[in-house]
């Protein structure tokens, strides 16, 4: 699949939303490719558009995403703005035939991501959701322990990811359900359970059982909660999230168990039985500098071009929608206190 462009031309990308994400990942880890050049900053915020595009060197900045979308100087878009517009922008971006790169979550709901997968089958584009998680070094590590077999059958997984965030006011559109979809389960816990099932080789999900805190008009959305899930090939996953983590700084990590071994992520450690024994066969680190947030974005953007080429494939869809399945799951066992099954 590529974009009919020559080797020596660069991939021109979009930026549609110019909040966080985009701000401290992609804006800054796309101004190191030379093969890539962002052509453009949309966000409502115009004058934010502006800075940002001054800043990082973009020719254009824009309030309308139909002006960026009309322009023929387009490959791809990224798309970084608030998840319930993510359904309208990738369906609008598929009709203007552009790649897409979006920000997890996909959307806000199984349906809403079924909607997207019927419109991007008609279409001979790319899209990927930005997983970015699975391009940690620690994590692709660990996955080619699991598949080359020397952990066993992976019976369980056991993940956590444990910030603080600001007041709710600071949060904006993150705390408003309609406009987020849901609160920390849907932000952090997305990514544990990506990484859960990815890692233990994407069994197919039997049932879902959750707690999540209690919402009301002071919370709109959950700030912290829990899931597990059992999957058809008997294998476990446990989700533990919160933004309101008064510790000593952000916690995220994930360990699996296996029939031959053990692993965890943040730290990495690899276990394996030896001769009878556990012994520690944790690989050394690289030496590379680079922080394994930023590691994962520039390989997810060399994954997402390369992809475009035809050099590479993205995770399908259905894998995504197994994983909002999932999320819908979560909330109706939350909201029902009972488990729920897939």
């Amino acid at each position: 699949m590529t974009v009919g462009r020559a080797v020596n031309e660069r991939l021109r990308v979009g930026v549609i939303g110019g909040g966080a994400i985009a701000q401290v990942a992609h804006l800054p880890v796309l101004k190191k490719f030379k093969s890539i050049e962002v052509q453009a900053i949309c966000d409502t915020d115009l004058p934010k558009a502006r800075a940002l595009a001054d800043r990082f060197g973009v020719k254009d900045a824009l309030d309308d995403i139909e002006d960026l979308l009309r322009s023929s100087e387009l490959d791809a878009v990224v798309i970084c703005s608030p998840n319930h517009l993510h359904e309208s922008h990738i369906l609008a971006a598929l009709s203007a035939n552009l790649h897409i790169l979006v920000e997890k979550p996909l959307a806000m709901s199984a349906a809403s991501v079924q909607r997207i997968m019927r419109s991007a089958e008609k279409r001979d584009r790319v899209v990927m959701v930005g997983m970015n998680h699975r391009y940690r070094p620690d994590v692709q590590i660990v996955r080619s322990f699991v598949q080359s077999g020397e952990l066993g059958q992976i019976e369980s997984v056991r993940g956590s990811w444990h910030v603080f965030r600001p007041s709710r006011q600071q949060l904006g559109w993150r705390q408003r359900r309609d406009q987020a979809g849901g609160g920390a389960m849907l932000d952090l816990g997305l990514s544990i359970l990506d990484l859960g099932l990815w890692l233990g080789g994407t069994p197919a999900p039997a049932r879902v059982s959750a707690s999540l805190d209690a919402v009301g008009k002071e919370r709109a959305v959950e700030q912290s909660g829990s899931a597990f899930v059992v999957c058809e090939n008997g294998m476990s996953l446990f989700v533990d999230v919160t933004w309101h983590h008064l510790g000593d700084g952000e916690r995220f990590g994930v360990g699996l168990r296996g029939s031959k071994g053990a692993a965890a992520i943040n730290p990495l450690t690899v276990w394996k039985e030896l001769h009878g024994m556990p012994v520690d066969v944790s690989p050394t680190a690289s030496g590379s500098r680079e922080n394994a947030f930023t590691a994962s974005y520039r390989a997810e953007w060399a994954h997402f071009e390369a992809a475009i080429a035809g050099a590479a494939k993205v995770a399908p869809l259905q894998e995504i929608l197994m994983l909002h399945k999932i999320l819908d799951a979560v909330y109706k066992s939350a909201d029902d206190g009972r488990d729920v099954a897939l």
